[in-house]
This record gives C-alpha cells, structure tokens and sequence, in this order.
C-alpha cells in the first residue's frame, strides 16, 4: 500500500485531525484498508500501552518487562486483574502498593487494578497496545489462544509480546509461592524484588 497521510494516520478510530468527509474504508488512493487492524507502525506511535497481569506477587521477570516496556512508550498502566473467584496470596490493594513500590523508579508507569476482560481495561485506558511477557517454550501455547481470544473480542488492539531475558525465563509468581517458605532472603531475592521480600514472607507464614 503506498505510503500517505492518510494510511500513516490511520489507526481503526475517528481521528478528529481529519476531516469530516474522511474515508475510513479508504486511505487517499482510494485503496480499501482493513478496519480494526492497525498497522504495525502504528503500534510504536501509540503514547501508552497497557500490561496486564495478576502480580501476585510481582516478581523480577514481570519487572523486567515493566522497564523494557517503559522505554518504548509514554506511559505504561501496569493493570492488575481482580478475580473474586480465584484465591490470592495478596489483595488487590496490597499488590497495587507493591507494585506501585517496585516501579516508583519509573515516572511514566501508572499502577491500577481492574476487573472483567483486560482488553476492556485497555480501552478504558484510551490504549490500543496490550503488552505480554513470554517465557520460552511455557507460555507460548496459552499466550496464543489468548491472543486469538483477544482478536475477536477487541480486533483493534493488537499485543506485543516481550521475551523474558534468559535469568527470568524460569521465574513465576507459582513458583514463588513453591520456594517461599524454604528459601532465605538472599535466595528469595534472585526471584522478587527485595522490596516485597518481608510482605512476601509475613503472608506466607500467616
């Protein structure tokens, strides 16, 4: 498709910069675009991106995504989902103070909890880009049944994934809760972040 103002522009949503009589079928050659599919350059132009999660806890891996994610745009929400269903070792309020702890280093994240689907979530936060880290080999089937999930339900977002660095490929809040109680801080700490060690213990003693 040849490059114009109008496919550069174009992001599946009313842009209020074009005018009224806009084609949103057509871009300015009068060439159909697929509605609801952004284009990649689109993705990086975005301001802010969302990465959703339980963080329960947080560990070095999610941070790890959270500051690679931070540089490529504006603002990041890190949004943690609530469900009442599933038992938590953290209320949602405790895992949004440790959260907002562990990342107040970064000026442009923004930490807030949610419930329902997490593509609404996104759209609730004026973003198009949904942000999820990858483990090698173990995440890679679910994060793609989800990624078609998210197709159908929400086709104007689109989903970068981020490959855990090689020391965090094995790290898990699962696997957390597994090693805690056995494990000294010196250990604890090559998996969480120092700051959520003494929570992290106080929970799993109570």
């Amino acid at each position: 498709m040849p490059d114009c103002e109008c496919s550069r522009r174009f992001t599946g949503r009313k842009d209020s910069s074009l005018p009224e009589s806009f084609d949103y079928n057509k871009n300015c050659h009068g060439q159909s675009v697929r509605l609801g599919y952004p284009p990649l350059k689109s993705i990086f132009m975005s301001k802010n991106a969302v990465y959703t999660g339980s963080f329960d806890p947080i560990t070095l891996g999610h941070l790890n995504v959270i500051e690679r994610s931070s540089k490529m745009f504006d603002t990041l929400v890190v949004g943690i989902g609530v469900n009442v269903e599933k038992k938590s070792l953290f209320s949602p309020e405790e895992r949004k103070e440790l959260v907002s702890r562990v990342t107040s280093q970064w000026e442009n994240v923004v930490v807030e909890t949610f419930d329902g689907l997490a593509v609404d979530f996104v759209h609730q936060q004026n973003s198009s880009v949904m942000v999820r880290g990858v483990r090698p080999l173990t995440d890679i089937a679910g994060e793609f049944t989800m990624l078609m999930a998210n197709r159908q339900l929400a086709p104007d977002i689109e989903t970068v994934f981020l490959m855990a660095d090689e020391e965090f490929a094995h790290v898990s809040s699962t696997l957390i809760k597994q090693i805690a109680q056995f494990s000294d801080d010196e250990m604890l700490a090559r998996f969480v972040p120092e700051q959520i060690i003494e929570e992290l213990r106080a929970k799993m003693t109570s």
